[in-house]
């Protein structure tokens, strides 16, 4: 999903550490022994609970074949908060954190409610890479699981990828949970996100074309332009393969924003200009990399996971007023397209196009300025929320956009789920009142 310094390869690098990683070992209590279990009895198996410095204890385990990791205060008030977490690269390994306290996935919201006296947790999803729908499906067996267990309120939340996933559960699960949150996620649609990744792959290769500054690799809109997994036979190189990769991808971006910075009436900076006016991005190495290096790694994954192309853009005119009408002719004459195909857009609108139809207290927050979920995706759920009167129930936040340096490239740009550390309790205790009190929250808690 990013390119060379952002987070699939801090992902890939927080996860190598990891394997090596040895977790300080704690006994139990004889009433958590006893909660292990009734654990095991409601179906869990491959059951590994070690105790907490706080007196709690976390549990790694697996519900019907998938990984699932939750923490549970020594002083449990028997109700949970589950949490969907984002897309990870095509070939890399399907994991959660074993204590999503001491590993914590979501900003501090976990964390927030875990404080509050919540059992958090959350489980894996049956593949890497886009998974919406098994995603759905195996945050609704944690639940379940849960219920067996005594629980009785559920919380969720959800970022980037998993924020979608939240979407799809509270819309067509409306009595699962009392209140959902989700950061920095796709709102919106599929074919709009993807739409945004594929535009901006298209306008980069057609104004790079013949340069320095064009990627390598295969140039087909619906296919990869290099290949995640290695060949077969070094599989044991995979992760050197992957960093590899991400390496060629990003190293034309980062080079042609270098330049145009370097000079800014140069060739290079009117370059970046009219890739981000047709694409309609923000001109910044963030927002390319992000963007560009998702569709060029995780294409070939989408169109199998939703069963053919979601985007489209046969009949599209593209225009930029950066340039002239000889020159639009010429885009639109010699950019690269590709066709949609019509039940892959009707599977990517079942898991997961929003209608704004739920009954959940939700809470969103996004920013201006994403590298990858990109405004629109709060814009359309926030019209679709008000065309069906449904605006009781949506709080929308807008956080600052933050720009964080890209390790290694010597640039900034802005990051995807860039928030702050305090902005996740925040939303967690904004939430946790509303759901409590009944009293929607001013807008701008």
């Amino acid at each position: 999903m990013r390119a060379h310094g952002f987070l699939p390869l801090i992902a890939l690098m927080l996860a190598l550490q990891g394997c090596g990683e040895t977790v300080e070992r704690r006994a139990i209590s004889v009433d958590q022994q006893k909660l292990v279990d009734r654990m095991r009895a409601a179906g869990a198996t491959d059951i590994d609970a070690n105790g907490r410095a706080d007196g709690g204890m976390s549990v790694a385990g697996k519900l019907g074949g998938r990984l699932f990791g939750i923490a549970v205060p020594a002083r449990w008030n028997r109700q949970a908060v589950l949490f969907a977490n984002g897309y990870s690269i095509p070939g890399t390994p399907v994991s959660v954190p074993a204590d999503p306290v001491a590993k914590e996935p979501s900003g501090g919201y976990l964390t927030a409610a875990y404080k509050d006296g919540f059992a958090v947790g959350q489980s894996a999803f049956d593949k890497p890479a886009m998974a919406v729908k098994s995603g759905v499906a195996n945050t609704l067996r944690l639940r379940e699981w849960f219920r067996r267990l005594g629980t009785e309120r559920f919380y969720l939340g959800g970022a980037s990828m998993g924020g979608n996933i939240v979407m799809a559960l509270i819309e067509k699960h409306p009595d699962a949970f009392a209140g959902a949150m989700a950061a920095c996620g796709v709102t919106g649609d599929w074919e709009t996100e993807i739409g945004a990744l594929v535009d901006l792959r298209a306008s980069y290769d057609y104004f790079t074309r013949g340069t320095d500054y064009a990627l390598p690799g295969d140039k087909a809109l619906d296919a990869n332009g290099l290949s995640p997994v290695p060949p077969t036979g070094l599989g044991f190189a995979r992760p050197l393969w992957l960093m590899w990769q991400i390496r060629r991808m990003s190293a034309p971006i980062g080079a042609l924003f270098k330049e145009a910075r370097r000079n800014p009436g140069g060739a290079e900076a009117r370059m970046v200009a009219r890739i981000a006016s047709v694409a309609g991005a923000d001109a910044d190495p963030g927002s390319f990399m992000f963007a560009i290096m998702t569709a060029m790694v995780g294409m070939d994954d989408m169109r199998a996971s939703f069963g053919g192309v979601v985007y489209g853009n046969r009949k599209k005119i593209y225009h930029s007023d950066l340039l002239t009408e000889a020159e639009n002719a010429a885009l639109n004459r010699d950019i690269g397209r590709t066709d949609a195909d019509p039940k892959a857009i009707a599977f990517a609108d079942q898991w997961y196009r929003s209608t704004g139809r739920f009954r959940t207290p939700l809470i969103t927050v996004h920013s201006a300025h994403d590298g990858l979920v990109f405004a629109q995706q709060g814009r359309l759920l926030a019209a679709r929320v008000k065309q069906q009167g449904n605006d009781g129930r949506l709080i929308q936040l807008w956080a600052p956009s933050q720009q964080k340096d890209i390790p290694g490239a010597g640039l900034k740009g802005w990051a995807h789920c860039g928030f702050t550390p305090q902005e996740g309790p925040q939303l967690w205790q904004a939430l946790h009142q509303w759901v409590e009190t009944g009293q929607r929250p001013d807008k701008g808690t």
